[in-house]
């Protein structure tokens, strides 16, 4: 039996489903630097002498890859099991940081677009996926808090990415100036794929499955509250889903979510700086690393909260709340950096349980029967959004640059625009409706296909059963354990000392 096939993480029906977790985390926390990008923005227009929408494209192309290869790979996903799709995952993220470095090295900008954008993107897709599906399967009773574990890392990626990086910059480089920390791009790209190599590895090592009999004892039952959405006993495929009206208002849905919040996102450094321009670098790199906080948070926070709440209604809140609050940052953002501050961090939360959310919405319509697969194709949403966001903000920044204007005048303009994407998927929210029973699959066809996964899974269990959950494991997961734990710590503390630094500057 292959290492990396998926009989071999097989679980026994024993398995303690919480050391699933760190290992999960692993690869979100790796790939979810991406939304610390913004840290490397200034720098690298500096490096390659572009402007805003130059060095944009590269986080544009690498969220717009995460969608397509989502779409694209899903069902392999399901197919050969988490630990060869985080292995895939993790060897493209990586080959994508050291295509980039050459880019950087030779003062090619293409190469940072192939790299990191198309390689690396590739890999952001099928790392993505891969975790949220597994613990889905392990958290059946409470499919938001699984998916809010889940999501969670990818979110706080930057919260440990953000000051890290700038750190790595400033001691390469030799300073904090612009300057130094362009030139210390190169080592410091070397230096993050050579850490993600690692803990991805350890994750990868650590996955499993849930035992075909196995069943959450002892766990905490919720009853949840998905608002007259759900059908017991849904099951739909993916070529069906995206027949129905529910999958693209859940498409819509998602992309209004993410094309505002992401805006704010890919641009949060040289954003917060333009609003205030006595804050320094770091002070900024600690505000981007409050957002990465916010966003992981709210995945968690709100994601779990629709276990009690409902789906549709907490959608309404990420929407409607949310637009209140793009409205005060448009209007009033510059008036109060505190303001500034909390409303943005009020919106990223929102942005983070909109993602982690949605998982969890889709079983509710569509059943697990390919849940994977849709999420898969329902995440080309977030390709679109990514190449949305950055580009209307960019655009407008630029252009009123050239009109010259400067400081909360750059933004305004997008943010009324943000507002507007809101209000349409709000629309959207309200008109999601149960699934017609025309869509479901053949019970019959549902049930053999349960029964195949079962034999498949016995085949496999002697060996499972040897070395599936013995010592090494344990330590390797313990260890994972600690590790992600230190990193989280490491990215609290910068984020809280460049806050303060950001709210006494």
């Amino acid at each position: 039996m292959s290492f990396f096939s998926r009989g071999a993480i097989i679980a026994p029906k024993e398995f303690n489903r919480w050391l699933i977790v760190p290992a999960a985390l692993a690869i979100h926390l790796s790939i979810g630097q991406v939304y610390g990008f913004s840290v490397f923005k200034k720098p690298m227009m500096e490096h390659f002498g572009v402007g805003e929408v130059a060095v944009g494209w590269i986080f544009s192309l690498a969220i717009g890859m995460l969608g397509t290869s989502s779409a694209l790979f899903g069902s392999w996903v399901e197919k050969v099991g988490p630990r060869a799709s985080m292995s895939v995952a993790g060897v493209l993220w990586v080959t994508g940081f050291l295509v980039a470095t050459l880019g950087i090295g030779t003062g090619n900008l293409w190469l940072v677009y192939f790299g990191y954008g198309f390689i690396g993107g590739i890999g952001l897709g099928i790392g993505y996926i891969s975790p949220v599906s597994t613990l889905m399967k392990w958290f059946p009773d409470r499919p938001g808090l699984a998916t809010g574990l889940a999501i969670m890392g990818f979110g706080g990626g930057a919260l440990i990415a953000s000051p890290a990086s700038n750190r790595l910059m400033e001691a390469f480089g030799g300073g904090a100036e612009l300057a130094d920390r362009a030139a210390g791009l190169e080592p410091t790209f070397i230096t993050l794929a050579v850490v993600y190599l690692l803990v991805i590895a350890m994750g990868a090592y650590c996955i499993r499955l849930p035992h075909p009999d196995w069943t959450p004892s002892g766990a905490p039952k919720i009853q949840a509250k998905p608002a007259k959405v759900a059908i017991v006993g849904a099951n739909v495929s993916a070529n069906n889903a995206v027949r129905t009206p529910q999958f693209w208002c859940l498409w819509v849905i998602l992309f209004c979510n993410i094309t505002a919040g992401i805006g704010i996102l890919e641009n949060a450094a040289p954003m917060v700086q333009d609003y205030y321009p006595a804050l320094s670098a770091a002070a900024a790199a600690g505000f981007v690393g409050l957002l990465s906080l916010a966003n992981m948070g709210g995945r968690f926070i709100w994601s779990s909260a629709s276990d009690v709440i409902g789906r549709k209604n907490i959608y309404m809140v990420y929407l409607g709340v949310g637009l209140i609050f793009y409205f005060v940052v448009a209007s009033a953002g510059h008036t109060s950096l505190a303001l500034f501050v909390v409303s943005t961090l009020i919106l990223l939360t929102f942005y983070g349980g909109g993602f982690a959310t949605i998982p969890a919405y889709l079983r509710d319509l569509f059943g697990v029967y390919q849940v994977g697969a849709i999420h898969g194709r329902l995440l080309t949403a977030w390709s679109a959004a990514g190449v949305a966001g950055p580009l209307i903000i960019n655009m407008v920044v630029e252009r009123q640059a050239n009109r010259g204007n400067s400081g909360p005048e750059l933004y305004q303009l997008s943010l009324y625009i943000m507002c507007v994407l809101l209000a349409v998927g709000l629309v959207a929210s309200i008109l999601v409706r149960p699934v017609a029973r025309k869509w479901f699959e053949d019970p019959e066809k549902v049930a053999a296909k349960v029964e195949a996964d079962r034999a498949s899974a016995r085949e496999s269990a002697a060996a499972a059963a040897g070395g599936g959950a013995g010592s090494i494991h344990a330590l390797v997961a313990t260890v994972l354990a600690l590790v992600i734990a230190a990193l989280l710590v490491y990215g609290l503390w910068e984020t809280a000392v460049k806050a303060s630094q950001m709210i006494a500057g």
